[in-house]
């Protein structure tokens, strides 16, 4: 462990994990945790060494969502609409950066991911959860909009269960997140959370690191490039990597029946 503040590092060889540390508030997103998940993970895509990262929650739950003694506080007319807004903005990039990491990022959910929890979810890469873990975008139940949730949860459910979950407040648990495609995994307690992530270490540490980098690059232009871009964007990308020095290594490992270098 790197520190013991909202955001818990620590590091194990290529792979880091994020802690959510605030348990007695069920690891709400106050302003002070969004900013410090921001920068560790902004320090992390500066660096090579990692490959991939998890994030996941003290005491037993994921993310409660945001911090409605905060909210109480913003909504008793101490702050501008200028400083609501960039409060709403702040969890936005947020999720953007989990987004666009260059390294794969894991999500492993157990108690509750509730509205902004369950937006940390949508933005990672892979997501595991717990059969009893707790699900909902309860928002527009308190009287605002899941703003900079939404664009993450349509993305990975679609727009027509986006409408349900949201517009709903539907409360749903861990085999209901597998169906319509939050999950990756469904598994027992947080024991099998560990299994499924050592699985998924063993699987992107074969992968090189730059290719991996580069093919979320891609699959985030998909829908927001047209056919000619997307066909220059691609073959752009593609040319970098097997001109660089990993795709070289990459080939010639498989013609030479050796791993590759990175999965030494």
């Amino acid at each position: 462990m790197m520190d013991a503040g909202v955001v818990v590092s620590q590091r194990d060889g290529a792979w880091l994990t994020f802690w959510l540390n605030r348990p007695e508030s069920r690891n709400a997103l106050s302003t002070e945790m969004v900013d410090s998940l921001a920068a560790r993970l902004s320090d992390a895509a500066t660096d090579p060494a990692i490959r991939g990262i998890t994030i996941r929650g003290k005491g037993g739950t994921f993310c409660a969502g945001g911090d409605l003694k905060g909210f109480r506080a913003i909504a008793d007319g101490s702050q501008s609409y200028e400083q609501v807004a960039e409060i709403s903005k702040g969890a936005g990039r947020l999720f953007r950066i989990i987004e666009t990491q260059p390294q794969v990022v894991v999500a492993l959910v157990e108690g509750a991911a509730m509205a902004g929890g369950l937006g940390l979810a949508c933005a990672a890469d892979i997501v595991a959860v717990t059969r009893d873990a707790q699900f909902a975008l309860t928002e527009t139940m308190i009287g605002i909009p899941p703003a900079q949730i939404a664009p993450y949860v349509v993305r990975r459910v679609g727009l027509a269960q986006a409408r349900r979950i949201m517009l709903t407040g539907a409360r749903f648990k861990g085999d209901e997140a597998g169906r319509v495609g939050i999950a990756n995994a469904v598994v027992e307690d947080a024991e099998a959370l560990s299994v499924f992530e050592a699985d998924i270490r063993k699987a992107v540490l074969r992968c090189a690191p730059g290719a991996n980098a580069v093919t979320k690059e891609i699959l985030l232009a998909v829908g927001s490039l047209d056919a000619d871009s997307m066909l220059d964007f691609a073959g752009d990308r593609f040319a970098q990597c097997l001109l660089s020095a990993e795709g070289r290594e990459g080939v010639a490992s498989f013609l030479e029946k050796r791993k590759p270098a990175w999965a030494g």
